[in-house]
């Protein structure tokens, strides 16, 4: 196998993985909010509890989460967001809190999104992440 196929075929089931074991029912549901923005509705979420290890200085699983374009690039585990399919986004699924193993920000490094926050997460990616 090819080395691509190969990276392809890893991500592809790392995310079947997270679907699995979480129970995506138990996420908060997409806030009612429309035209959500990522420069005005999401960034100063992130800003609170994700640049100390996501940001500008620093990018822990080569993730930062300080721009649009660099959230919708991902990490080291690949994308982390699924434009129009927040049920598909790890991002969603870490900031939630249900996966005890991908939990963000993790206990002791920053105050976890809310989940009215989460929802408004969800909403955007929903909506296609601009």
């Amino acid at each position: 196998m090819k080395p691509l196929s190969v990276l392809l075929l890893a991500v592809a089931l790392s995310s079947v993985a997270f679907a699995a074991d979480v129970d995506l029912s138990k996420l908060p549901p997409a806030a009612p909010t429309k035209g959500l923005t990522f420069d005005k509705d999401i960034k100063p979420l992130f800003e609170k509890s994700c640049f100390k290890c996501h940001g500008a200085e620093k990018q822990k699983g080569k993730l930062r989460v300080d721009s649009l374009e660099a959230t919708l690039k991902g990490g080291e585990n690949g994308a982390s967001v699924v434009k129009g399919d927040s049920l598909k986004s790890s991002l969603l699924v870490s900031i939630s809190g249900l996966d005890p193993d991908t939990v963000m920000p993790p206990e002791g490094k920053g105050e976890p999104l809310t989940k009215e926050q989460v929802g408004i997460v969800r909403a955007w990616i929903d909506q296609g992440a601009k």
